[in-house]
């Protein structure tokens, strides 16, 4: 089945109040998506960010970002109001997140919103954390202490509830009862207005693709309520953290630092927590693209303490027999392996085992040093073609950029000498969409054709990484409507 989607985090939605958010505008987003003939909405992980503001290093593998909790809808139900809102410092850019303002006012406005819900009587919330004890009041717990330690990880806390002592944890779970019960209702109202929006996206036949790294942050509920799962050491230092190894992007390789999986645990038990964190995708998205999918046939094991990547080593993951044990107990679900990168013989192998498709980056393809898989002339149905990523540059900065060898190698490719360089990135959509790739999915700013100022994230670099919005009303009625007649033209409605 041909079929295409776009591209585009919750974070950049042109919502209210400095962030994008389960707003209007996300509902508006998902209207334009129906009407330009997509099916699918990427988008990138849900969960709590916590320094850097990567959603890929989160406090939590199960719980979700309260930034993207809607005060419209709280307004609505009389817990909060718009002057309130609107009386908070959200930052002075409707293109760009200002995070330490959204952070310290989005709590503080939430917690209002709390302090009047009389939640604890509610008998839906009540249902709510029953149904998710297995993780949440270990989250809700964990953010609680780590408020009473100023935000330290849980590395840095003292020994008895590092090393989660009864006594310890009566204490603290005595001590911050109404706390634990705030995190919790920030959950509650974050599955409440992601389910209804996910089934308002379902009823228009958009569906969605969700996004999960394969680490767990250091710095993060799973890590300290679960050591088991992890490579530590009997005080729960971590012995070797992850990362990749020295390449020609970066001499030193990338250092990660999330703690790594004792898969022979993993493998005692069945793999429970990895189906219990499937299973749980599975009931925020449609289908879920797993990041960094080499890693379960071999990962970089970096000894703790080191400061750069280069004295790793190779590992053997778990391989196929994860993936065996989620067939046999979640069934046919549907996965893309996020598959980029230097793949070994036996990487490619797996992929292949599993049957998952892989990434194809068209970004990638024009390098006229050698000759690459990511040229649409050697792909397979079973493939997932992109532009680009999150981790990518736009279409049009990439092209700005590439020597005057690869876009010459391309304009040949494109058999279109005669384009022009500010209609460049419609080009590259049709050669992505035409592909016999039996999904397709675009960034939205190729769609608008944006420049280098609007990619989402250069990895290895901090600063101004996860903060680009779009602007409300940039989907012009002509956009639209051109992109619905290539999406039939190209056989993906």
């Amino acid at each position: 089945m041909r079929r295409s989607g776009m591209l585009l985090p919750i974070s950049s939605l042109p919502s209210k109040y400095g962030i994008g958010t389960f707003s209007k505008e996300a509902y508006d987003f998902i209207d334009m998506l129906h009407d330009a003939g997509q099916s699918l909405w990427q988008i990138l992980p849900l969960g709590p960010t916590g320094d850097g503001d990567s959603p890929y290093q989160s406090f939590s593998t199960f719980a979700g970002n309260p930034y993207f909790i809607d005060l419209d809808q709280l307004v609505e139900q009389g817990l909060l109001s718009k002057e309130e809102c609107d009386s908070y410092d959200w930052g002075d850019s409707e293109e760009y997140i200002n995070y330490e303002k959204v952070y310290l006012s989005r709590h503080e406005i939430l917690r209002k919103a709390y302090t009047r819900s009389n939640i604890g009587k509610d008998q839906k919330f009540n249902e709510y954390c029953e149904q998710n004890k297995n993780w949440l009041h270990d989250y809700a717990l964990y953010m609680s202490i780590k408020n009473s330690y100023h935000g330290k990880s849980w590395i840095e806390w003292n020994d008895d509830i590092k090393l989660r002592q009864e006594e310890a944890m009566l204490s603290y779970e005595k001590e911050l009862k109404e706390e634990i019960e705030f995190y919790k209702y920030l959950q509650y109202l974050f599955s409440q207005q992601w389910n209804k929006l996910k089934s308002y996206a379902n009823k228009k036949g958009i569906s969605i693709i969700g996004d999960i790294p394969i680490y767990v942050s250091l710095d993060s509920a799973d890590t300290w309520s679960n050591p088991e799962l992890f490579q530590l050491d009997e005080n729960c230092t971590p012995i070797a953290v992850a990362g990749c190894p020295p390449d020609g992007f970066s001499a030193e390789g990338q250092l990660w630092g999330n703690p790594l999986y004792d898969w022979e645990y993993h493998k005692s038990t069945g793999y429970e927590w990895w189906m219990k964190r499937i299973k749980y995708s599975f009931e925020l998205y449609d289908i879920v693209r797993i990041d960094h999918f080499r890693g379960f046939d071999e990962y970089y094991s970096i000894p703790y303490g080191d400061k750069t990547a280069m004295n790793g080593t190779w590992k053997k993951g778990p391989g196929i027999d994860l993936f065996k044990c989620l067939n046999e107990k979640l069934g046919n679900v549907e996965i893309i392996a996020e598959d980029l990168g230097f793949l070994t013989d036996s990487v490619k192998q797996l992929l292949k085992d599993t049957g998952y498709p892989g990434m194809k980056i068209l970004q990638f393809a024009f390098d006229t040093r050698e000759d690459s898989d990511y040229l649409p002339h050697n792909y397979n149905r079973n493939c997932v073609v992109y532009t680009g990523t999150h981790d990518n540059n736009t279409i049009c900065g990439w092209y700005k950029e590439i020597s005057e060898e690869d876009k010459m190698m391309s304009i040949n490719y494109l058999n279109n000498k005669y384009t022009n360089e500010n209609e460049i990135h419609w080009d590259f959509i049709c050669l992505a969409m035409r592909s016999v790739a039996d999904t397709c999915i675009i960034p939205v700013q190729d769609y608008l054709g944006l420049d280098s100022n609007t990619r989402i994230n250069t990895p290895s670099t901090l600063g101004m990484n996860w903060t680009w919005r779009m602007k409300k009303d940039c989907f012009s009625k002509e956009i639209i409507n051109k992109i619905n007649m290539l999406t039939k033209l190209y056989s993906r409605i």
